[in-house]
């Protein structure tokens, strides 16, 4: 299982970014992935996540109504448009999925993380 994140940078507050995160090693439509974040010194948290076949999205507060994750099971890839960023946003992106092997074993996928800063 391969995750790849992409499209971090630095970015003005209210400005805009789109985040991918490629797969690779698995049957990519057949998963949920989730976009996690990290700012320094603070705990991993859960911002978005999308349900194989793009059934549901769900977002945390905290993104709800700027973020919008998508994928593209063609492509196995998930996306992450961000809009109206703010300095709070500044953090490392990870995505991350979970499957559970034949024994019910549970096994937790991240990529490498993209780091996002937005500047005031």
């Amino acid at each position: 299982v391969q995750l790849v994140e992409s499209g971090g940078g630095v970015v003005q507050t209210g400005e805009s970014l789109r985040l991918s995160c490629a797969a690779a090693g698995f049957r990519f439509d057949y998963y949920n992935i989730g976009w996690f974040r990290q700012a320094p010194e603070k705990e991993r948290e859960g911002i978005s996540c999308i349900t194989s076949g793009s059934a549901a999205t769900y977002y945390a507060d905290s993104v709800k109504g700027r973020f919008t994750i998508s994928r593209d099971d063609a492509n196995d890839t998930v996306y992450l448009q961000m809009n109206s960023l703010k300095p709070e946003d500044t953090a490392v992106y990870y995505c991350h999925t979970e499957q559970v092997d034949w024994t019910g074993g549970e096994h937790d996928y991240w990529g490498q993380g993209t780091q996002v800063t937005v500047s005031s």
